[in-house]
């Protein structure tokens, strides 16, 4: 018995919905990181328009501060929903393919977080997109990607290596230009001691996947370019791999640069993974069974760990340690100040001066705060997690 198409479009929106409702609430739990401020308060970027113009239309609460990612991660889902069409020979494939991109753990912490990795990855699927319908590059859009942010570099590069394989001497000149623009423009940082980092930047792969589901993605990468169909999507993902890899052998990487440009390419190895379990017998599938479910157990614990990810403290010696600490408790120590009615303080902590104004606590003489125990302490803030200790903060009253 054959389910109707539109069946499964009704489980992908189904399913897109609850995620968006559980990213919704968890934005609500985080608090402001040091870097988020910046772009609320100090900086003159795309980040810094579209998080004060959110906050101008919802006010200035967490809510309003992620909103635009995740809408930006709804409208991701969906194109890439979309530009899948045609490209899976069976309809259930196209809709396991979009629920696991839809909850790579990398994924869902780019809509959850303030920066520029799920605006690029909706640009790229929209180009994306347009060619895949219409066969042609929409060079006013590749003009545009010059001004929305850096990382597009790579992706004019991707472009180069495309036109140079495929003899599109129109594309090859837009790209060079484009590429040699973004470089002047913004630059390619070389800073710093050599140092090794490529360990490091794979781990980081391993944990925007999940480690089994990279390890595939890694292989399919080199599968697919060894028999030949390199697609624009194979270009686009493999420079931005390629390159992030090599760099890293030198320095350390930004890896909200190349990854936007590595995840595109997920429902590649979703179909040839199907493929491969396909054209095996049924007894001879109990292998490839396992390996799916493993992978499947261990990507749902990395979501669940990247949503909830408050009782790993309660495993790590030091809480600076947890992934998630930068983007913790300032919001409760806001609020526990307003409980003593501290609406103003001063701190050698400039960074937390920062984090705290977002919710209302401003730069004064009334009282200073730190992190550093102190004797004559009017109030000392401590926040718990089930009982353990994860943030200290000192309050010295300076007026009497």
């Amino acid at each position: 018995m054959s389910i109707p198409k539109n069946i499964y479009k009704y489980l992908f929106y189904f399913i897109l919905f609850i995620v968006v409702t559980v990213l919704l609430i968890t934005a609500n739990t985080l608090s402001i990181s040091y870097k988020e401020a910046l772009n609320v308060f100090v900086n003159n970027s795309l980040l810094s328009l579209i998080t004060n113009s959110s906050i101008a239309i919802f006010g200035q609460n967490d809510f309003a501060l992620r909103f635009p990612f995740i809408f930006f991660y709804f409208l991701t889902v969906v194109l890439i929903y979309y530009a899948s069409e045609n490209f899976f020979k069976y309809e259930k494939d196209r809709l396991i393919s979009t629920a696991i991109f839809m909850v790579l753990p990398g994924l869902l912490s780019a809509a959850l977080l303030v920066n520029s990795a799920i605006v690029v990855t909706f640009f790229t699927l929209l180009y994306v997109y347009y060619y895949k319908n219409s066969g042609k590059h929409s060079y006013p859009l590749l003009v545009l990607f010059l001004f929305i942010d850096n990382s597009f570099a790579i992706f004019f590069l991707a472009l180069f290596f495309y036109s140079l394989s495929n003899k599109e001497n129109k594309l090859l000149i837009v790209s060079l230009v484009l590429f040699g623009l973004s470089m002047s423009i913004y630059g390619f940082d070389t800073g710093g001691k050599p140092k090794g980092f490529f360990i490091d930047t794979f781990g980081i792969y391993a944990s925007i996947f999940s480690p089994l589901l990279f390890i595939y993605f890694f292989y399919t990468i080199y599968r697919v370019g060894i028999k030949g169909e390199r697609t624009l999507v194979w270009y686009i993902s493999t420079t931005s791999l390629v390159f992030s890899l090599i760099f890293s052998m030198r320095q350390k990487v930004y890896i909200e640069d190349f990854a936007p440009f590595v995840v595109i390419f997920l429902p590649y190895m979703v179909r040839s993974f199907l493929h491969t379990l396909r054209v095996r017998l049924p007894q001879f599938r109990k292998r490839y069974n396992n390996i799916a479910i493993i992978t499947i157990f261990i990507l749902v614990l990395n979501v669940v760990l990247t949503i909830y990810s408050k009782p790993l403290y309660l495993l790590i010696d030091k809480p600076q340690k947890h992934f998630a600490y930068k983007y913790d408790f300032i919001k409760d120590i806001s609020n526990s100040l307003k409980e003593y009615s501290i609406n103003n303080v001063n701190s050698e902590d400039r960074q937390l001066l920062l984090r705290l104004k977002f919710y209302g606590i401003k730069r004064g003489s009334d009282y200073y705060i730190t992190t550093r125990p102190i004797k004559n302490f009017f109030k000392k803030i401590t926040i718990k997690y089930n009982g353990k200790e994860i943030y200290t903060l000192y309050v010295e009253k300076l007026k009497i």
